[in-house]
């Protein structure tokens, strides 16, 4: 098991002579990437933690390749625009997906999609990792999750969830806790986290799971959290107990990463590999991510490529178990 502290700050030391050892023995075609400015493409909407996490990034890497790092927001189709437009992208590392883990969700959550996540994307770097939170606004009568599961079961179908989009992360979180939980609510698709809180704050919606971005507005007492959905609390907001307490055996643990086009040159990706790794080893970076909750976690092309067959798996039997399908 890779110490993940030791690889990025090894990452952080050695990005420049990485990079200079890959172009000289890359071919010239290789050796002129980047030659114009670098798409960042996100599948969310701008003012969400995906957005502000993708722009993070965007200023390390635009220093170290020498070129501006664009970010592009592309919402909507539960994250698979955008991911269907890096897979059709010319594989020469000018456009990039960064991609959430609804990538992983998508294989088995649609019935037809025009990418393939394993043959038509070719893994960069893992990013970030973290738990959801269960938010909702002060307006609730729920203080706990097990006041909030009450709450629902005694108003069946009146309650609504909400997430950033059809087929998002935060969307099948809130579906396997409904269904965990046996609740019936309806779900209200956004076109992003920032709309959502906008809703959320004044309580046009009843609930809504999402990253720690928004326990700033907890802190600010726009709303209100009453659990995370990893098993154990979480350092970011210690007092908050696992919604596992309540919904035995619930856990959700999300990620963040960079992919590009299959085929996309072996040496070029090594390149990009190694510049993530130094932006995540940055402590400007790191102090940045934990505002929002994010942990940087990095990792080589392989092991992104391995974690991505492995969360496919598993969201593939809880989706199966829990009945749900996107046309």
């Amino acid at each position: 098991m890779i110490d993940r502290r030791r690889l990025l700050a090894s990452a952080a030391a050695l990005a420049p002579s990485i990079l200079g050892r890959a172009w000289a023995q890359a071919p010239p075609a290789v050796q002129a990437w980047p030659n114009r400015f670098v798409r960042l493409i996100v599948p969310l909407a701008p003012g969400g933690p995906t957005d502000v996490a993708a722009r993070v990034m965007a200023d390390p890497l635009s220093r170290l390749w020498g070129q501006q790092v664009v970010v592009e927001n592309r919402p909507g189709g539960g994250t698979n625009i955008a991911a269907e437009l890096v897979a059709k992208s010319p594989p020469d590392g000018h456009t990039i997906l960064y991609a959430t883990s609804s990538l992983a969700v998508a294989p088995s959550l649609y019935r037809t999609l025009a990418y393939d996540p394993l043959n038509d994307l070719a893994p960069v770097a893992n990013l970030f990792t973290f738990p959801y939170y269960m938010f909702v606004p002060n307006s609730s009568p729920a203080k706990t999750v097990q006041e909030f599961i009450a709450y629902a079961k005694a108003n069946p179908g009146k309650l609504t969830m909400a997430s950033p989009g059809t087929g998002s992360a935060p969307h099948l979180a809130i579906e396997l806790f409904q269904t965990m939980a046996g609740l019936k609510m309806t779900h209200v698709p956004y076109r992003g986290a920032g709309p959502v809180l906008n809703d959320l704050i004044p309580g046009r919606v009843d609930v809504y799971i999402a990253s720690g971005s928004l326990l700033e507005n907890v802190r600010a007492g726009q709303i209100r959290a009453l659990g995370v959905s990893s098993l154990k609390r979480d350092p970011a907001a210690p007092d908050l107990p696992p919604i596992a307490e309540a919904v035995p055996g619930y856990e959700v643990m999300s990620w963040q990463a960079m992919l590009v086009a299959a085929n996309t040159p072996p040496e070029i990706i090594k390149t990009m590999n190694a510049a993530a790794l130094a932006a995540l080893a940055d402590p400007g970076v790191k102090a940045k991510a934990e505002l929002i909750g994010y942990v940087p976690a990095g990792s080589t092309p392989d092991e992104l490529a391995k974690m991505l067959r492995v969360e496919i798996a598993k969201w593939a039997a809880v989706i199966k178990g829990a009945g749900l399908k996107v046309n």
